[in-house]
């Protein structure tokens, strides 16, 4: 057995410091995004601001999913993508060009690339090939963003989330699935990834591009469907404890990325408030949601910490889709004539007020829970959530 190997099934070896410039990614968005929204943070930089979407999607959710990926690799050379997609992420946050983290991200993110492709030697498992796929839009949106506004690259970002997610979501749950179902998620998979490059591809206002915008929120809203139909969180969710929490977290999530499915289908590409709702509803309401409802399970085996499951994870998992759906709410008042900017601004504030609660409510649970011996890391196919 390989020194990287005795490390990653026994010690905790690089993973709590590489999760570090992740969480710091996910502390900065939050505040950038506030900026964007003229709403009061505590760092206030027009810098930052331009860089929430980066900082939220590639540098929180690409260093964790890397870190997780790189966990199951079992390979010290794995730990390379979470470590470049956090280093990018501190440089988007410190430097003032952003020009070498964009390219440490898309370093980090084609390195998970191959972390995926080692993976899928090993078994040919068409999950992990669904998820290199989304890692490959990712690290596509990566280096697309050295040249242009983050706008463009929205549908690449929202493959990667989507993708990324399926796939783990069927490889998480696939005794619950029916027989095929890998297929049927690579079918599916490849229709939003074929919406995905059409819409990159005719970015703005070129003829289709409106076609191929509707036609992705087709490809979302077939592929959340099949995943509600077969997921076995309809029905844990009438089960106790951390069975029940992670199944309410999955379907609030799934019913978030129905949401921006049916906004592109029926409004074409967003913009003004419209953009507000579809992206938010997919990296907010969806992903941020599959984080919550996974943490519990994936963070004891990165961590190799104990993470008991606590009633108290209900309150910021409340708080966020209440506060979301407020400000989903508070848009539409506005687009009829009522002033709910006030309305929209707490909403705001609550999403953050969320993420920040749930973060201390898992510190608080690891700190006061019991010590993790060591222990084997689970496979991913044990763990029913």
């Amino acid at each position: 057995m390989s020194p990287g190997r005795r490390r990653a099934d026994g010690g905790r070896g690089p993973a709590p410091l590489l999760l570090l410039p992740g969480g710091l990614a996910l502390l900065v968005g939050m505040d950038a995004g506030l900026t964007l929204a003229g709403v009061p943070a505590p760092l206030a930089s027009a810098r930052l601001a331009d860089l929430h979407g980066s900082l939220m999607v590639l540098g929180f959710l690409g260093t964790v999913i890397s870190l997780e990926r790189a966990t199951a690799l079992r390979a010290g050379w794995g730990f390379l993508a979470p470590a470049l997609t956090g280093a990018g992420a501190l440089a988007l946050t410190l430097l003032p060009d952003p020009l070498l983290g964009r390219l440490l991200l898309t370093q980090g993110l084609l390195t998970l690339v191959l972390v995926y492709a080692v993976l899928w030697r090993r078994n040919r498992d068409l999950t992990v090939a669904v998820e290199a796929l989304g890692a490959v839009l990712a690290a596509a949106a990566a280096l697309l963003l050295t040249r242009v506004e983050v706008a463009v690259v929205v549908p690449l970002l929202v493959g990667f989330v989507v993708l990324t997610i399926a796939a783990e979501r069927v490889e998480l749950a696939r005794l619950a699935m029916p027989v095929g179902a890998d297929r049927w998620l690579v079918l599916l998979a490849g229709g939003v990834t074929l919406a995905v490059l059409g819409t990159t591809v005719l970015a703005g206002s070129r003829p289709g591009a409106e076609v191929t915008w509707r036609l992705l929120g087709l490809a979302l809203l077939l592929l959340t469907g099949w995943l509600v139909r077969h997921d076995v969180a309809r029905r844990t969710v009438r089960g106790s404890g951390l069975p029940r929490f992670a199944a309410v977290a999955l379907l609030l999530g799934y019913g978030w990325l129905l949401v921006a499915g049916l906004g592109l289908l029926l409004g074409g590409r967003p913009v003004g408030d419209g953009y507000d709702v579809v992206v938010h509803a997919t990296f907010l309401g969806f992903a941020i949601s599959m984080v919550l409802a996974h943490a519990p399970v994936i963070l004891p085996a990165v961590l190799k910490v104990r993470l008991p499951y606590h009633r108290a994870m209900w309150v910021p998992l409340l708080l966020l889709h209440a506060t979301l759906a407020a400000r989903v709410a508070s848009l539409g008042l506005v687009a009829i004539g009522l002033r709910a900017l006030p309305i929209w601004q707490l909403a705001l504030l609550g999403n953050v007020a969320a993420l920040l609660l749930f973060l201390l409510t898992l510190l608080t649970v690891v700190v006061t829970g019991p010590r993790a011996g060591r222990r084997r890391i689970p496979d991913r196919t044990e763990i029913h959530v």
